[in-house]
């Protein structure tokens, strides 16, 4: 499963492949990079990890959601 990360940058937020360099995608706002995340991250077994401004995850998705290997009653 590869890991994902967004986090803030000097010009917005940018989705990076973790030990990537560069970022796969970037947005000007949060909601915009979690919107070309998940297309981005379509068809991938992959896991997201959403930061906070100051760096803290804020939330962790999995795609798709069959692959969470985490499993709740609800």
């Amino acid at each position: 499963m590869e890991n994902y990360h967004i986090t803030k940058s000097d010009n917005g937020w940018d989705l990076k492949k973790e030990g990537a360099t560069r970022a796969s995608k970037s947005g000007s706002t949060k909601a915009e990079i979690i919107e070309l995340a998940a297309a981005f991250l379509q068809g991938k077994t992959a896991s997201l990890k959403i930061h906070k401004e100051d760096g803290t995850i804020q939330e962790e998705r999995t795609y798709p959601r069959s692959a969470d290997p985490v499993k709740s009653r609800g």
